[in-house]
């Protein structure tokens, strides 16, 4: 059995526990559906077990670890940090963390209620997250370049998935972002990957959010793509208000990676539709949902 055919259960997870932390082998365990490079497990009340399974390195995860840690505490909203580490052993050769919980339902799963709330929300956690990051801050390696660098990207998921009513559409703002001028201030804590998985909800509004794998120090443009990927309609006006600090270039860049992710999310539940491993068939219709947000503007 090779790696990435390990399986995950209760049982494993206990037993790592009284191995490395079994002051902590006694709290309940329960799965949490979803996930795929990692596979997470409720830990009593108040914790998480994040286990490495799809991701060929524990390259994010360890980038979890070293980070969170030094930007929770200036975040206005909850994200999980790392209070403990699983280190790979004979039982299990990857990575695990335990992690704090975040409370709340993914998007994905669930729905804004309180529109202006959310945006209000989303640019204040945005505003803080976005600054100058240290010199020994991780860079991108699959994500943050300028749209102009992911052409080849954009193409494969635009043939995979782009409807034909609205292909003309959405071309047009991915052409506004490619011809929009870079990011030209210090490169900035970025988390990388926000989409409706990604984060929480409660009472009708933004609650939290999850998985920093792919955080890196960068172009903001690539959360501010979140104005249209999580909030309702109409709500990306106030979002970009409150945020105060993304000229026009940067809403161009923004709205056009937006249009990347929609494509993505709609290639992703395309693929689950077909029953391909990875594949969500819910995030089709969230996706487009997304995209048809996007074309509307600000």
């Amino acid at each position: 059995m090779t790696d990435t055919e390990i399986e995950i259960t209760a049982e494993l997870v206990r037993d790592l526990l009284r191995e490395q932390h079994p002051d902590l082998a006694g709290l309940a365990i329960r799965e949490v559906a979803g996930g795929w490079g990692n596979q997470m497990w409720r830990l009593g009340d108040e914790l998480a077990v994040r286990m490495q399974r799809m991701d060929p390195t524990p390259e994010l995860q360890l980038k979890e670890r070293r980070w969170l840690p030094v930007l929770a505490p200036r975040l206005p909203l909850p994200v999980p940090t790392p209070v403990r580490f699983g280190e790979p052993s004979e039982r299990f050769p990857k990575y695990w963390t335990v992690m704090t919980w975040v409370p709340g339902e993914p998007l994905d799963h669930g729905s804004i209620s309180r529109g202006d709330h959310a945006a209000d929300t989303l640019a204040d956690f945005l505003r803080a997250l976005h600054v100058e990051a240290p010199a020994e801050a991780p860079i991108a390696t699959d994500r943050g370049a300028h749209p102009s660098d992911c052409t080849d990207g954009f193409e494969n998921f635009f043939r995979a998935v782009a409807p034909d009513d609205i292909a003309t559409d959405v071309r047009a703002v991915w052409d506004e972002a490619v011809a929009a001028r870079a990011w030209e201030g210090p490169p900035v804590w970025v988390h990388g990957d926000l989409h409706p998985a990604n984060v929480v909800v409660s009472d009708g509004t933004l609650s939290g959010i999850v998985d920093f794998g792919a955080m890196f120090a960068g172009d903001p443009a690539w959360d501010l793509a979140a104005a249209w990927l999580l909030l309702p309609a109409g709500t990306a006006s106030r979002f970009f208000d409150v945020y105060a600090q993304a000229d026009e270039a940067a809403i161009r860049r923004a709205r056009g990676l937006a249009a990347l992710k929609c494509l993505f999310l709609m290639l992703m539940g395309q693929n689950g539709d077909r029953g391909l491993p990875g594949g969500k068939p819910h995030w089709g219709p969230v996706g487009r949902a997304a995209l048809e947000r996007v074309l509307k503007g600000v």
